[in-house]
């Protein structure tokens, strides 16, 4: 800083002061702007020092950037080589031991291979390749073996195929010698190719059903019959399936108006239609019996319901038109009922059928019993279709199933048959109030017997309740009425025929009207009446199979009836005479106990009466 002080000088030396006071300025101006001028050079130096730093650093940086790099892709290169899978890992190698054991030396090189994991799989490698040489040799040369057989096999058929022309001839000549042979050759060839189209559960019947014709039944036969071409054309097609309902379509149907409704009525019909149809081609199998009856067996299948159903005929060598209440006996729709235990065949055993009928509205099956047949277990059973889950048949199916019941069922079909026709003969003579007693059953009943049947008739369910409401019988029972009488005395019988009659036993319901009305709930000696001819079957039942069993019941009815009425007491009225009912029975005691018993037991050969 530059002090200025005031002095007072002349002129000359203020001019100096003035020169020396511009030239202070311009040497301090000179060196300020050399100030700067450094400043602006220590600057730039400063700046141009930063950018060759930062050059630096960044050149740094670029390399980092490419060794990071450069190690990425080294570490991908790696993974890659690490998880390479050769092809020779899908191939399946043979085992290490085998390959020691079959491969030659040169090949496994053991004293390398061994502790060379590398080396032991290329040398497995190569003997895989060996041996796949070699297949390929085999191969070749099994194709040219079965292109030579092949041509072998042509000319053997083009030779057989200008055989089949003569043989046809051959056959149609010796028709004649077949059917004086009784060797109907045609007939089962023909059978055999419609038997191609008949569905599982009849091709089972049909095999078995001829199986055991063959083996144990030479009078049984099995016939196809239906519409071959249709079932060729069914075969080819596919089922149709029955689409489902839903709950919306049920809503819109209520809405809908009365012709619409009726449209919907119609489809529901069709589709009814559709699920019971019936397969075209049927079995027929014919039962033959020694009097020369025969029952015929027509046997279906439904197919959306995989069941099966049959149907009843019967032929007899004679006219049986003439019992009246015989006619229940041979009828198709009661004829096979409960040929086992509770078989009554309404009701489909699928359990799967309950499902498909409540989509098109059909709530039993009995109702459509009478047009497609009725579905008895024995008949799925013999067509090897098992929808139970209890005995020991559950392992069973098919062709097994079919010939475990086979034999018992066409003997239980005969005798069913047999038995129907001897009770046909029988009604004929009850409704002639004639009882027939075979002579080998005249042991079990006296010489003289005085009451005699008067009147046999059929009787409906309904009217049987109104006459017995114990609850012993069903509707597919049979019901009679019997009448004995002698003299005043009129005993009325109220017969239940089961089915399965002569192996279950006919019922006797007893009620007698003389000196008033009496019947087995009142009165002690009916009650022992109907236990003589409801009881003791081994007495009654007479050579088996035990044909002759209601009218032996019949017979020891009326001569029940006369030792009651004979041993009665004398008619306490005050009148006098002979008795109503003479004695003729000898009996060794009149009446026994408080209930005063009458003594209804017969003892053969003696020919006297006693109490049980």
């Amino acid at each position: 800083m530059f002090h200025f002080y005031h002095v007072s000088k002349t002129g000359s030396e203020r001019v100096n002061d003035a020169d020396i006071c511009f030239i202070q300025c311009s040497v301090h101006f000179i060196t300020l702007k050399k100030l700067n001028r450094l400043a602006h050079m220590r600057l730039k130096k400063g700046r141009d020092q930063t950018h060759e730093a930062k050059q630096r650093v960044d050149v740094l940086h670029l390399q980092l950037q490419n060794l990071l790099y450069e190690v990425m892709h080294l570490q991908k290169e790696i993974s890659k080589c690490l998880e390479f899978k050769s092809q020779h890992e899908e191939i399946e190698l043979v085992s290490e031991e085998e390959f020691f054991q079959e491969a030659p030396a040169e090949i496994s090189r053991p004293h390398v291979t061994r502790d060379d994991n590398h080396q032991l799989t290329l040398a497995r490698l190569d003997w895989e390749l060996e041996q796949r040489k070699r297949l390929a040799e085999q191969y070749k040369m099994s194709l040219a073996r079965k292109e030579k057989i092949q041509k072998a096999i042509e000319q053997k058929r083009e030779y057989l195929s200008s055989l089949q022309p003569g043989l046809q001839n051959i056959m149609q000549a010796s028709l004649p010698v077949q059917e004086y042979l009784s060797m109907p050759f045609e007939q089962m060839q023909k059978q055999a190719e419609v038997a191609r189209h008949l569905p599982p559960p009849l091709y089972v019947l049909l095999v078995q059903a001829a199986a055991y014709g063959q083996a144990c039944d030479k009078t049984l036969s099995v016939n196809i019959s239906g519409d071959v071409d249709e079932a060729k054309a069914l075969s080819r097609r596919p089922e149709d399936s029955q689409e489902d309902e839903s709950d919306s379509d049920a809503e819109e149907e209520q809405q809908n108006t009365k012709r619409r409704r009726a449209t919907v009525g119609v489809q529901l019909e069709d589709k009814r239609k559709a699920m019971l149809r019936r397969h075209p081609l049927s079995l027929c199998v014919d039962l033959k019996c020694k009097d020369g009856s025969v029952l015929h067996l027509f046997f279906y299948y439904l197919m959306n319901l995989n069941i099966l159903t049959v149907k009843t005929k019967v032929s007899t060598a004679t006219d049986l038109s003439g019992a009246v209440s015989a006619g229940e006996l041979l009828n198709s729709e009661s004829l096979l009922n409960c040929l086992y235990a509770s078989d009554h065949g309404k009701e489909t055993p699928n359990p799967a059928n309950r499902y498909q009928f409540d989509k098109v509205g059909i709530t039993t099956f009995a109702d459509y019993v009478s047009d497609l047949g009725h579905p008895y277990v024995w008949v799925q059973k013999l067509g090897g279709l098992q929808f139970s889950s209890d005995g020991a048949q559950v392992c069973l199916r098919g062709s097994a199933l079919s010939a475990s019941h086979m034999e018992k069922t066409m003997k239980l079909l005969r005798g069913r048959l047999q038995a129907r026709l001897a009770l046909h003969k029988q009604f004929s003579s009850l409704e002639h109030s004639i009882i027939p007693v075979s002579s080998e059953c005249q042991h079990l009943f006296p010489a003289k017997v005085v009451s005699g049947l008067t009147r046999w008739t059929m009787m409906s369910y309904q009217e049987f309740t109104h006459v017995l409401k114990a609850g012993l019988v069903c509707e597919t029972d049979l019901f009679f009425m019997a009448v004995v009488e002698r003299g005043t005395a009129r005993l009325l019988a109220a017969v239940v025929l089961n089915p399965r009659y002569p192996e279950v036993m006919p019922l006797f319901s007893l009620s007698l009207h003389w000196k008033g009305e009496r019947s087995g709930r009142t009165e002690d000696n009916l009650r022992a009446m109907e236990s003589e001819v409801n009881v003791f079957r081994a007495e009654l039942q007479g050579p088996r199979p035990g044909l002759q069993l209601l009218t032996n019941q019949i017979q020891r009815l009326c001569v029940c009836l006369d030792v009651y009425l004979e041993t009665e007491s004398q008619v306490c009225d005050g009148s006098e005479g002979p008795r109503e009912f003479p004695r003729e029975k000898m009996c060794l005691r009149t009446a026994r106990g408080p209930s005063r018993l009458k003594p209804f037991k017969y003892n053969h050969p003696q020919g006297f009466f006693s109490h049980r």
